[in-house]
This record gives structure tokens, C-alpha cells and sequence, in this order.
């Protein structure tokens, strides 16, 4: 029983890292891990939802305090994502979820090539020439320092509908298939919206746990989190998300995408299994 405590433990600060540098919550690696040891996938899952709150706890405090991630488009986009959310939630029911898992995956085996893309880039895509008059209105366009860098960047977003479309979808995914979006909230803020990396990643960790939050309490009242599993998971997880947040900003971007490509490629090849009914 300790060893197991012990375990969960250092997977727990495992996963708060990783998962507050790439903005995924770090639930791809806390539901594996705990079906290997022998948990309930129901459980699991339960469990993987207090990681995600865990994570965008620790992490969004340390990412708030440096002035990193952007509150107003976490906001305005959570409107997006909790509709779809709720829209999933209830196609649930009755809707057979095998083409979406075909979907979804290749959405994210998509996202990893325009990621790999990006990494032949010289610059970040830091500075957008085009501004977007929606987010100009709606005063979505921000600044961080980059520690890296050591300077101050300032960025415009573009395509705000586009990366409301797929907070959107990324919703529908996460009530629907009962997974964690924030690969695809990643996805609307970096690849569809122009947002740097190092805020897209930030601002999906503070909109992850609102979203998880919510999901919680649908397994807290199904007695699916069990406190034995959740505690030490969840303390491991505070540890390692605030050394994440801390680590992300003197990460270079292209170091960052390079961790991110096969995360996510691991993810679609999760939700593909699954359409396979594999796993």
C-alpha cells in the first residue's frame, strides 16, 4: 500500500510537469498508469479529471503571477468549450462515439504535422502581421515577457471564429468521449488563432480545470473518485505543475513542440484504439 502511495506520488509530479509545460492536464499519463497498477478504468478516469484540476491549480497561479497566460481569451473561449461540453454530455446517451474517436484522432495526428511544421520556422509566429478586428474589439490581443528570450513579446490573434470553432469541438469531444481537450484547445489558441506557444499553453491549463471542474462533480456523485487514488495523485500533481510552469517559460518554443509531437501523437493513437475498440 505505501509502495502504491509512493508511486502514485512521483507519477503525480511526473505528470504535473509535463502536463503544465504542454497545456494537456496530464491525464494521458495518470489514466495508463493507474489501469497498469491494477485500477478500475472508471476509477482511473476519475482520478485523471482531479489531475487535470490539480495540474491547471498549481500551474495557472505560477502562469497568473508572471502574466503568461491570457485571462480574457480563456474566458471568452470557455463559453465555446463549455457549450460544446454540455451538447456532448448529452449526445452521450445515445450516440455511438466510434466515428468521432476516428475524428478526433486524426485531428490530433493533424495537429502534430502543423506542429512539425512550426518547427522549421524560424521565429514563432510571435508577431502577426494581419490583425484581427474581433479580437482588436474584444481586446483579445496581449503581451508576455519570455524568459528565454529575456523580452518582452507582443502578439495580434487571428481567426478568432476559427478558434472559437474548435473550443467548439474540443467541448463536444470532452463531454462526448469523455477525454481531456486540451490537445485541441492547444490547437485553436496555437495553430488556428496564432497565439505564441507559451501562452497557448498556459491559457488551455487555466481553462482545463474550469472545464474538469465541472466533470467532477458528475463522478464525485457517482462515487467514481476514491480518495485513496485521488489524494496522493493530486499532491504529487500541485508539486510537479508549479515546477512545470516554472521550467515552461525558460523552455525554448521549438523544445516545447518537440515534446509536444509525440504526446499527441500518442493521444490520437489512444483515440484510434478506441474506434478500433482496441482498448
Amino acid at each position: 500500500m505505501l509502495t502504491q502511495t509512493i508511486l502514485m506520488l512521483v507519477t503525480g509530479v511526473f505528470a504535473g510537469i509535463l502536463g503544465s509545460i504542454l497545456g494537456l492536464g496530464g491525464g494521458i499519463i495518470v489514466t495508463p498508469i493507474l489501469t497498469l497498477m491494477g485500477v478500475d478504468i472508471k476509477y482511473a478516469i476519475a482520478a485523471s479529471i482531479i489531475a487535470v484540476i490539480a495540474t491547471s491549480s498549481g500551474s495557472a497561479i505560477a502562469f497568473l503571477k508572471d502574466d503568461v497566460l491570457n485571462l480574457r481569451v480563456a474566458m471568452f473561449l470557455e463559453i465555446f468549450t463549455t457549450i460544446g461540453a454540455l451538447i456532448g454530455a448529452i449526445l452521450a446517451v445515445w450516440f455511438d462515439g466510434t466515428v468521432l474517436y476516428f475524428l478526433f484522432g486524426s485531428l490530433l495526428i493533424f495537429q502534430a504535422w502543423n506542429m512539425w511544421q512550426k518547427l522549421h520556422n524560424k521565429k514563432d509566429a510571435t508577431v502577426n502581421a494581419q490583425t484581427d478586428t474581433l479580437a482588436t474589439k474584444l481586446q483579445l490581443n496581449g503581451s508576455y515577457y519570455d524568459k528565454n528570450l529575456q523580452k518582452q513579446i507582443d502578439y495580434s490573434l487571428t481567426n478568432v471564429p476559427g478558434g472559437a470553432t474548435v473550443m467548439f469541438g474540443a467541448g463536444i469531444a470532452s463531454g462526448l468521449l469523455g477525454i481531456g481537450s486540451g490537445a485541441f484547445k492547444v490547437m485553436a489558441m496555437d495553430g488556428v488563432m496564432k497565439m505564441p506557444l507559451k501562452p497557448s499553453s498556459s491559457t488551455s491549463n487555466l481553462m482545463m480545470g474550469v472545464t474538469a471542474a465541472a466533470s467532477a462533480t458528475v463522478y464525485f456523485f457517482h462515487g467514481m473518485i476514491q480518495p485513496v487514488i485521488a489524494v496522493p495523485m493530486a499532491l504529487g500533481i500541485l508539486v510537479g505543475s508549479t515546477l512545470g510552469s516554472r521550467i515552461m517559460q525558460y523552455l525554448p518554443a521549438k523544445r516545447i513542440r518537440q515534446i509536444f509531437i509525440p504526446v499527441v501523437l500518442i493521444m490520437a493513437v489512444q483515440l484510434l484504439l478506441k474506434g478500433l475498440r482496441v482498448l
